[in-house]
């Protein structure tokens, strides 16, 4: 798993500057819940993640109950941010896979967010899913306690593709899934999908594409595989067992995604992700813009007015902070005016609305016209989009803007 960043040590009230606390609410306002369960580890996930197995002996730690755990850090805070009004404009619930609590353990975490700050009216609240942890029941009930979108994780369509990622779901059971949550009412359906699997072809990722399509939803997530130090993919490549794709067909993939998504009525809105008018993530667009979040779980990471924090990353060691009454942050850093700025541009070249000029260091202004004629970014106005060959160099595009 990923080192958390090193910062400084929040204090066991986790108060917050008192210029964090007096700015909060002038943008808008999020919340993520982290549920760190999964059946099983798949082979390329570094993320925040416990098997049972990988929690057996861990004191106190059950999902029976950890749902009435989350729902104290939300009051934990409510306290730390005092009573000023401040609705909750959007509520995302990942992990892990959350499905694996039950239905009414995540209603309780809801009832609790929307009990301690209120959602405001048309609240987007998002739940992941694996495609096998749900069914027509869970969703039903899911969706009666609030939650509007969902997003499962379909990764691909393709049986060899899966086996390789060490996904547990049989090809067909995403298009089900999706099926069962448009039934139960959701408003919004999102499949996510990963492209890059050694041993993918063109072919094969096409085909994946072509499945996304043919469930009629209006968003998709697609990013690019990353070996990830640690994992055993990771392992594999480094004994030679597999190979990656090389940079052309990964480039390949990417244009293919696009060009079919957008030709469905899904143009791209982030880089790694395409929507129909009205679908897109609000909440994930919340942490593009840079606005307000409090991450509530194990490991989960929040940022209110320019005070970034994050939180032990194991379970038991969260659970015994928030069973005291105490901060479960393990550290904390306060962003000056020159960190944030630096952000922006990081953050907001990545969407499809643009990068206001205004926002660009002077020195990266020298090389808008240069970049303009290198076919990475167009300029409209006041706003620097990427082109469709700039998003494949969006790496480089940044580090040519902020010199």
């Amino acid at each position: 798993m990923p080192q958390q960043p090193v910062g400084e040590v929040p204090p066991p009230d986790g108060a917050l500057p008192a210029g964090s606390v007096s700015a909060w609410g002038q943008r808008p306002f999020g919340i993520y819940v982290h549920v760190p369960f999964c059946a099983s580890r798949c082979g390329y996930c570094d993320f925040n993640t416990y098997t049972a197995p990988e929690l057996a002996g861990a004191s106190g730690v059950d999902r029976a109950t950890f749902g009435e755990h989350l729902a104290s850090e939300v009051g934990f805070a409510r306290s730390v941010l005092g009573q000023r009004e401040v609705p909750v404009q959007t509520v995302f619930v990942g992990g892990g896979t959350p499905t694996l609590l039950a239905p009414s353990a995540l209603a309780g975490v809801l009832r609790r967010i929307d009990a301690e700050f209120g959602l405001a009216p048309g609240a987007e609240v998002t739940l992941e899913a694996n495609p096998d942890s749900v069914d027509p029941a869970a969703l039903a009930a899911l969706r009666e306690a609030g939650f509007t979108r969902i997003s499962f994780g379909m990764q691909s369509a393709v049986p060899h593709v899966l086996a390789v990622l060490e996904r547990t779901h049989t090809p067909g059971a995403a298009a089900q899934a999706v099926r069962w949550a448009q039934a139960a009412g959701f408003e919004q359906v999102s499949l996510d999908c990963i492209y890059g699997t050694p041993g993918e072809s063109l072919a094969d990722w096409a085909a994946t594409v072509d499945a996304v399509l043919a469930t009629g939803v209006e968003h998709v997530s697609a990013y690019a595989l990353i070996v990830e130090d640690g994992t055993r993919l990771a392992a594999a490549v480094r004994r030679g067992s597999v190979a990656v794709p090389d940079d052309d067909l990964m480039a390949d993939m990417y244009e293919l995604a696009d060009e079919r998504f957008a030709g469905a009525g899904l143009p791209w809105y982030e880089l790694s992700n395409w929507a129909g008018p009205g679908h897109a993530c609000r909440h994930n667009l919340g942490y593009w813009h840079g606005d307000d979040w409090w991450g509530v779980g194990p490991g989960a990471h929040s940022h209110v007015a320019g005070t970034r924090w994050w939180n032990v990353k194991h379970p038991a060691a969260y659970l015994q902070r928030i069973a005291a009454g105490a901060s479960p942050g393990a550290g904390r850093e306060r962003l000056d005016a020159h960190a944030r700025a630096l952000e922006e541009v990081l953050l907001r070249v990545r969407l499809a609305e643009g990068l206001p000029l205004v926002l660009v260091p002077d020195a990266g202004r020298d090389q808008v016209a240069d970049l303009v004629a290198d076919g990475l970014v167009l300029r409209r106005g006041a706003v620097l989009v990427l082109t469709r060959a700039g998003r494949l160099l969006a790496d480089a595009v940044v580090r040519r803007l902020v010199p």
